[in-house]
């Protein structure tokens, strides 16, 4: 924190003299965690592996500092990225999970901590916490942010990504740590898919919430269609949760071997399940996904987006676990762009959310719907009101 007041008087007295470093300057950032920050430990959530602090940052902590921004500090993971808890609580109730894997970064951009931050998602660790925690969350397509120096969960999947109060912030960092320039496309009466699977999966409340929002879109212009899946859609998420973890299971079992007994129960569980799956189910399950993406590509590109819940709910009671991140899986194991907005609030005062989803080549387009949304659907709750 020290550190990061003192840049903070750096990059104002930077702004005074007229030099601007980039888009990000003086703007605070949270950083999830699992990504090397010069001189702050990485502990990926598990302190007792903590040995040693890096000595340069990684490059999307890189980007964003020589965008101007403020490096505020590291934001509380689940273990390594995975399901064991972090400490974090919610900002709209403290006794409703956060959402995981990126906790901290959804939580603080929620209570106003930071304007940004940044966090990864393998199967829902931007979007779900996004979704449960009242704010935007966004995942480029596999590849578009550069992945050195972050611990990796699953090589296959892992996506890095930014939280933000607003879709243009949002685009905003996330160009900076992608080194492109993403500029939102506008679009009037945007093409939106309805995936009826994908709805039939939500909670009774949050189906009637998102049945509500797509009326609202209508209205105000979109044109709605329905859009029938895959078959493959229904063999996706076992085969993605294979290639995890074989994948997970690779990276940890050199330190799982010594460290076995640190390691929280959902990574006890999880390791020795990938250490025993044969090859073959390995790729297996890799084709199975890539059909899915291949598959799904030529309807999304159709449309405008794809809409779905974020998560079957909101926020779900209790600390013990994140939620539900099956509704996001798909979009991760296909490697495509997805985007999860605030939509409203339950009956409890907890967000609910919409997910976006769109081709690998179609990320300015997802953000320009993205923004006609959230104009239309004018989300301004914060925790606390």
């Amino acid at each position: 924190a020290a550190g990061a007041r003192v840049t903070a008087r750096e990059r104002d007295a930077e702004a005074r003299a007229g030099r601007v470093r980039g888009p990000l300057h003086g703007v605070p950032i949270g950083i999830k965690d699992i990504f090397d920050v010069a001189g702050m430990p990485t502990t990926a959530g598990a302190r007792e592996f903590a040995h040693t602090r890096p000595s340069k940052d990684s490059t999307a902590v890189a980007r964003l500092r020589a965008a101007g921004a403020v490096i505020l500090g590291k934001t509380h993971t689940t273990q390594f990225a995975f399901r064991d808890p972090a400490p974090t609580r919610n900002p709209w109730n403290r006794q409703h999970t956060p959402g995981g894997s990126s906790s901290g970064s959804a939580a603080a951009v929620a209570a106003r901590m930071v304007p940004a931050a940044i966090g990864s998602q393998t199967v829902g660790s931007i979007l779900r916490p996004a979704a449960f925690c009242g704010v935007v969350g966004l995942k480029g397509p596999y590849g578009l942010v550069p992945l050195d120096g972050v611990v990796p969960l699953a090589w296959s999947f892992d996506h890095a990504g930014p939280f933000a109060r607003s879709v243009a912030d949002a685009a905003v960092v996330l160009s900076v740590m992608a080194d492109v320039a993403i500029e939102p496309l506008a679009v009037e009466a945007p093409r939106l898919a309805i995936g009826r699977q994908l709805f039939d999966r939500a909670e009774p409340q949050l189906r009637r919430h998102l049945e509500g929002v797509v009326e609202r879109l209508a209205a105000a212009g979109a044109r709605v269609t329905e859009l029938t899946l895959p078959a493959v859609f229904g063999e996706v998420h076992a085969a993605g949760q294979v290639v995890l973890e074989v994948e997970a299971a690779t990276y940890h079992q050199p330190i799982f071997a010594k460290h076995g007994p640190d390691y929280g129960p959902g990574m006890r569980e999880m390791l020795p399940s990938g250490l025993k799956r044969p090859a073959t189910e390995y790729v297996t399950a890799n084709r199975t996904r890539l059909a899915f993406r291949a598959a799904m590509l030529p309807l999304l590109e159709a449309h405008d987006a794809l809409l779905s819940p974020t998560a079957p709910g909101a926020a779900p009671a209790g600390l013990g676990w994140t939620g539900d991140a099956s509704l996001c899986a798909p979009w991760s194991s296909a490697g495509v762009p997805s985007l999860s907005l605030p939509t409203g609030l339950d009956a409890a005062g907890l967000p609910l959310a919409l997910q976006l989803v769109q081709a690998p080549g179609g990320l300015p387009r997802l953000l320009g719907v993205a923004a006609w949304c959230e104009r239309e659907l004018t989300f301004t709750e914060r925790p606390g009101d």
